[in-house]
């Protein structure tokens, strides 16, 4: 279905080849007008100046500039929504912290299916982007002391969290002001096979406690987080030693794989009222179904408010179903969790 207005594309990547393939997949769609390219930063720079696109897809990897250092000087500027394409590359992570909404893998463009698969994913993203609020890279500033995580009976208790579009920032925000001695923590976040094992290590130089990417079998533990792998399901178990997680491969459910879903209906079914659940910023409806489940069971639930959102799609569609106990900005959250916690 068409939309009102055609989005208004630019692309920049330092291949012409590139650039042209792209061009001309993208322009297949009837709701993308690729309005120009550039190959280099100085050019988009320029570019964006006369056309005024809606979206622009970057590469993270320029000649002139390197594409993160380019959004810390286009995003205060031009608030534009950028849509990153790039290889496995760890780079991606800062690029989205400086003010990309989403990012797709870069495909092997001498396999047609590859390069089909991708440019589908990327349209998608693209429209997504169009619709995003570009959040601007702020310093940081001090935050107000978090109440004190006892330590008693927490062990038993879980938290799985759920994000998509925006929710690498939105999951670090939270993560980062939750004490070592927290829960047992799975998290389920839209993002490529390769690129979860980069996030995993990412977050777990900054967070008070280990983050790993989950493996089929891996236990549950306080002070640990676990992230599903980008191409298994994970769902919550339980034996007679306590909490562990399955990472199987699968269909996509509610359009994804791993699916914020899957890993909800599972701690719904397997964790009750001992587990919390969050719910971030993203496109779609997917965790929505698994939150509310959650919520019946006696689980204690989160969605992210409208106004911290990136996009706010599937908080808002898991609040509009009544899955949500409370709604919060992502920078409360935290707080949030640990008084409930505590309680």
């Amino acid at each position: 279905m068409p939309l009102h207005h055609k989005i208004r594309v630019l692309i920049v990547d330092d291949s012409i080849f590139f650039r042209t393939a792209l061009q001309k997949a993208l322009s297949s769609d009837e709701n993308i007008e690729v309005i120009g390219s550039a190959g280099s930063a100085f050019e988009a720079e320029k570019k964006i100046k006369e056309l005024s696109p809606d979206v622009v897809t970057m590469d993270v990897e320029m000649p002139d500039m390197k594409g993160t250092d380019f959004l810390k000087e286009l995003i205060p500027k031009n608030p534009l929504p950028v849509v990153l394409v790039s290889s496995l590359n760890i780079g991606i992570f800062e690029a989205l912290s400086a003010g990309a909404v989403d990012y797709v893998k870069k495909p092997n463009i001498q396999s047609s299916s590859d390069f089909s698969i991708f440019c589908r994913e990327l349209s998608v993203k693209i429209k997504i982007a169009s619709s995003a609020k570009v959040k601007k890279s702020v310093a940081p500033t001090a935050s107000l002391p978090l109440p004190v995580l006892n330590h008693s009976g927490t062990s038993e208790n879980i938290i799985a969290i759920g994000a998509s579009t925006g929710g690498t920032e939105a999951t670090l925000e939270v993560l980062k002001q939750l004490p070592a001695n927290i829960p047992g923590i799975l998290i389920v976040q839209h993002m490529p096979a390769g690129f979860t094992k980069m996030y995993a290590d990412r977050l777990n130089r900054i967070c008070n406690f280990s983050v790993l990417e989950a493996q089929n079998g891996d236990r549950v533990k306080q002070g640990q987080a676990l992230i599903a792998a980008g191409d298994k399901h994970m769902t919550l178990e339980k034996d007679f030693k306590g909490y562990y997680v399955k990472c199987v491969a699968g269909e996509k459910v509610s359009g994804h794989c791993p699916s914020v879903d899957v890993l909800f209906h599972s701690v719904a079914k397997t964790a009750g009222k001992d587990a919390m659940g969050v719910i971030l910023t993203g496109m779609g409806k997917d965790g929505a179904d698994g939150l509310l489940e959650m919520r019946k069971n006696g689980s204690f639930t989160i969605g992210q408010d409208k106004q911290s959102c990136v996009v706010y799609g599937m908080p808002m569609v898991a609040y509009d179903i009544g899955a949500v106990a409370k709604q919060a900005p992502c920078q409360a959250i935290a707080g949030i969790i640990i008084q409930k916690l505590n309680k």
